[in-house]
């Protein structure tokens, strides 16, 4: 029957809300500096997954997924923008919070006060080109991120000074979270952001301070009474996003309306600090050798880290358990495109070892480089109506394709037309939506790019080459099909294949002048 005669039934709307709900639900769980290596199902022998084990065992495995850059916000940045990092306009981590501004207070009612920072956040994204959440929201999908934001910053003293780029201004319906990065690094914070007019009435983003915690120090102070906080902010963020799924599901069934789910959670990022539970008891005290670290003036002082990050990533795995167990009590299940991944490579930071817990040594390199370490990361997608379980795929792609895929999984026609700078504006993404659902022919990159200010290293793989640079100098051209590990230089053998990926970088570099990086001659 024409649509347009159903819409003047009396059971119309159900009928038109079933239509709608045919587009796919998506949630993208990325979370914060786990390494390649550090899932069962990529070869982690030491710690527990049994959730994202089970996810990759009913979805599809990828082996050659790449972050947006080594180190957090570029990394969000690219994935938020589809652009790579020679593109896109935040390209490290430029911070707003360490510029002299610690006078915001925090007041318990035991009379305890809390210094804090009045303004939180990074450089924000640019607000000439359009972000994932702005398109689903122009869809007709509800949005909804929780976790770190890092694509602005916020003022507590006056929040009409915050940057023009925090969630509610660039296409989410609901955010809770830290919209800065910085206060991530403690998991006991003063306070978290939110942003939810249905169920607070907020118009801007708000501080939600978490009461409990003021009572006591923080970790700034050095005191051991920080230890006495009791709220979470991992656990508080992942329950505001279950929530925020029970009110998905409910519009799903009622209006058929699509969602979009960005989880950005912060495991297991440092500090190396948690809840003193079975999860914890299961790791802590059963490592033959141990790794101390922190102390810092965000960082706690531990001497378990081993059985901390243990314990970081099986809690992580916990909550992704209980997220698929929610899709599948609310029936959405079969319709929904569920992601795991990581921002970039494994942390040294707070205590944290990747190397025991790597040490098959697979990959060279961590977090802030362009060797395989700090770039590949883990990346599964399940879509149960259209994904065969166990799939494994050596696609090559980085998050910058992410906007163009789900903007397939969507049916969204021409992403590129809601760019305020228009449709010539720089958009680095191929969609990998004929890898996922075995229709059409797949599209390859001739390469992947990457560049980084801070440690200025540039990275670039075509095919199986990869050349890497640091400080203008090549550090080495490399052979990926027998050298995974990146340690046999062919750079003198191969001079020509050197010259043809130094003119790529030559190319797909724009100059910033706030992320500056050497080109190589």
């Amino acid at each position: 029957m024409d649509k347009k005669i159903l819409l003047g039934l009396g059971g119309a709307f159900a009928a038109t809300a079933a239509f709608a709900q045919q587009r796919p639900n998506i949630i993208y769980i990325m979370c914060d500096d786990m390494g390649y290596g550090d899932l069962g199902c990529y070869g982690q022998q030491y710690i527990a997954t049994p959730n994202i084990d089970r996810l990759a065992s009913q979805g599809m495995r990828f082996t050659q997924a790449y972050a947006g850059s080594p180190v957090s916000a570029p990394s969000r940045a690219c994935f938020m923008t589809g652009q790579h990092s020679g593109h896109t306009h935040v390209r490290g981590n430029r911070e707003y919070w360490n510029s002299g501004n610690f006078n915001y207070k925090f007041k318990a009612d035991n009379g305890n006060v809390c210094t804090d920072y009045s303004v939180v956040g990074q450089e924000p994204y640019d607000t000439d080109h359009v972000i994932i959440p702005e398109i689903f929201k122009q869809e007709g999908y509800a949005t909804g991120m929780f976790g770190k934001w890092a694509g602005g910053y916020y003022n507590l003293n006056d929040p009409s000074k915050s940057s023009p780029s925090t969630p509610d201004k660039r296409g989410i319906d609901c955010f809770y979270g830290p919209i800065c990065q910085f206060q991530a690094h403690t998991y006991y914070p003063n306070f978290l952001n939110r942003y939810d007019p249905k169920n607070h009435g907020d118009k801007t983003v708000v501080v939600d301070v978490l009461s409990e915690n003021i009572k006591h120090k923080d970790v700034a102070s050095g005191s051991a009474d920080y230890e006495n906080r009791t709220q979470y902010s991992a656990d508080l963020i992942h329950r505001y996003a279950l929530s925020w799924l029970d009110e998905r599901a409910a519009e799903v069934k009622e209006k058929g309306t699509p969602f979009l789910g960005i989880f950005t959670y912060t495991l297991p990022h440092a500090e190396l600090w948690q809840p003193r539970d079975s999860i914890l008891a299961a790791y802590d005290g059963h490592f033959c050798e141990e790794h101390g670290g922190g102390g810092s003036s965000w960082y706690k002082s531990i001497s378990n880290g081993h059985a901390q990050f243990a314990g970081m990533i099986t809690r992580l795995d916990a909550y992704v358990g209980e997220i698929m167990a929610k899709l599948e009590e609310k029936g959405l299940a079969d319709n929904t495109v569920l992601i795991f991944t990581s921002d970039n490579g494994p942390h040294e930071e707070g205590g944290a070892d990747p190397e025991f817990f790597n040490r098959d040594g697979l990959l060279k390199g961590h977090k802030r480089s362009t060797y395989e370490g700090g770039i590949r990361v883990p990346f599964i997608v399940r879509w149960p109506s259209t994904i065969k379980p166990g799939s494994v795929s050596d696609h090559m792609f980085a998050f910058y394709d992410l906007m163009a895929t789900f903007s397939d999984i969507a049916g969204v026609d021409n992403y590129k037309k809601y760019n305020p700078k228009g449709e010539n504006d720089y958009f680095d993404g191929i969609s990998f939506y004929p890898t996922l659902t075995g229709k059409g022919v797949q599209e390859e990159h001739d390469h992947l790019y990457w560049e980084f200010h801070e440690t200025n290293m540039l990275g670039v793989r075509q095919g199986n080459w990869k050349l890497v640079v640091s400080g203008g100098s090549v550090q080495g051209l490399f052979d990926l099909a027998t050298d995974i590990h990146e340690d046999t230089n062919l750079a003198t053998k191969y001079p020509d294949k050197v010259k043809e990926l130094k003119a790529i970088i030559k190319k797909e570099h724009t100059n910033s002048s706030l992320f500056q990086v050497t080109i190589p001659n």
